[in-house]
């Protein structure tokens, strides 16, 4: 099973994202947007990986203090469109540790350096420049989550474990 740990959103957090990206298609940016029920942040990609309860006891022993998440910025790596989030030194803390605590367990994980962003548009195009910044929208992050993620008819789901 293909699994991750993120961040969910709150629903303030959602409809402010939704809205942007609303404003996006208006703008012509064309692209796969990610639906609103599947927006998050990851913090660890894994992969698949059979064993979710294994991940889930090493996530519990990673310590979690809440933290503020505001969004700031848009940006793309390639064709994605992402929104971003202010430099947040507990949020950069708990990805390092958790990541290391996951490779120490055995359990493959991404080890690119981590820059906080949500993703809304892959794929993305425009025939003309766009323009817009994120409205001020912020959240306080209580925990993280295990999610796995699935094809259910033709479209992506994710399930939090």
């Amino acid at each position: 099973m293909r699994l991750f740990i993120a961040i969910q959103l709150s629903e303030e957090i959602r409809k402010t994202l939704v809205a942007f990206m609303h404003e996006l298609k208006k703008q012509g940016v064309e692209g796969n947007y990610v639906p609103a029920q599947n927006l998050h942040m990851t913090l660890a990609f894994i992969g698949e990986y059979e064993d979710p309860a294994r991940v889930k006891e090493i996530l519990e022993k990673v310590p979690f203090s809440e933290f503020r998440l505001t969004l700031s910025d848009t940006g793309h790596f390639g064709n994605i469109l992402w929104a971003g989030v202010k430099g947040n030194q507990k949020l950069k803390a708990y990805v390092k540790e958790l990541r290391a605590a996951l490779t120490a367990g055995g359990i493959p994980c991404d080890g690119e350096k981590f820059v906080p962003h949500i993703t809304l548009v892959r794929k993305a195009s425009a025939k003309k420049p766009w323009h817009g910044s994120l409205p001020k929208s912020e959240m306080t992050v209580k925990r993280a989550a295990l999610m796995k993620s699935e094809q259910k008819n033709g479209k992506v789901v994710y399930k939090v474990l």
